[in-house]
């Protein structure tokens, strides 16, 4: 099943009397269940794909389907709820509230659907265990380390069973080791069953890629080149 498919898709920003054409072209197709990892230079296009594909902002050339919906002609609402119930955003500053326990944090896409609260709650408890967080339910951000607030906004994008995760430079704010460990988190989660598109500068993070996507200047270039030089 295919869960993203992009036919040469285009964005454009005009800064003053010029237009940057942040997505140029671009086409791609992520099948259910693949973790895929775009790389580039900051001002690649990598974050403007994501927002693209999570409908954050709207599609001004070619086609893109995401979810079986078509990006381009959805309302505003219809965008929302997919956001809200079938995709999970992860950030490299981790987003978290810092006035909200984790457990609040992570239940908040959940209520935001409708979910009575108790039952939302129960749900993220349930989340936070699965990235390795048992017991830290009732903790603040600012009580935990920036790795185990990663996991919790890797709980927030996946509570509820979405089904599409799409996580920008994840591992930017966080040690080398600790990096890997969060990959190794995405990478559980994908043998699950979630699909998974991230960018990150990190060319470590490619080994963890079924497929992986170089942009440069909003252009998709092929093959993506591997840490040795070796195309992949």
């Amino acid at each position: 099943m295919v869960i993203v498919r992009a036919d040469r898709v285009g964005k454009k920003f005009s800064i003053g009397s010029e237009t940057v054409r942040a997505v140029d072209n671009v086409s791609l197709e992520i099948g259910s269940g693949e973790l895929v990892v775009l790389v580039g230079a900051s001002g690649s296009g990598k974050s403007t794909l994501l927002n693209l594909i999570g409908g954050l902002e709207r599609v001004d050339g070619g086609s893109l389907t995401v979810l079986d919906t078509d990006m381009r002609k959805a309302s505003e609402a219809a965008l929302a709820r997919m956001r809200l119930t079938r995709v999970g955003f992860v950030f490299q500053d981790f987003n978290l509230v810092k006035d909200l326990t984790l457990a609040e944090n992570v239940s908040l896409p959940l209520e935001g659907a409708g979910v009575p609260r108790k039952k939302a709650r129960e749900t993220a408890r349930s989340a936070l265990a699965r990235v390795g967080l048992k017991g830290l339910d009732d903790r603040f951000p600012v009580e935990v380390s920036g790795g185990q607030q990663q996991r919790a906004a890797i709980a927030r994008a996946v509570v509820g069973e979405r089904e599409l995760i799409l996580a920008d430079e994840p591992t930017g704010a966080l040690d080398s080791a600790t990096g890997r460990e969060i990959m190794e988190l995405l990478s559980g989660l994908q043998r699950d069953g979630v699909t998974i598109v991230l960018s990150t500068h990190n060319p470590a993070n490619m080994e963890f890629g079924d497929q992986v996507i170089e942009l440069r200047d909003g252009r998709r270039l092929s093959p993506a080149t591997a840490p040795d030089g070796a195309a992949c």
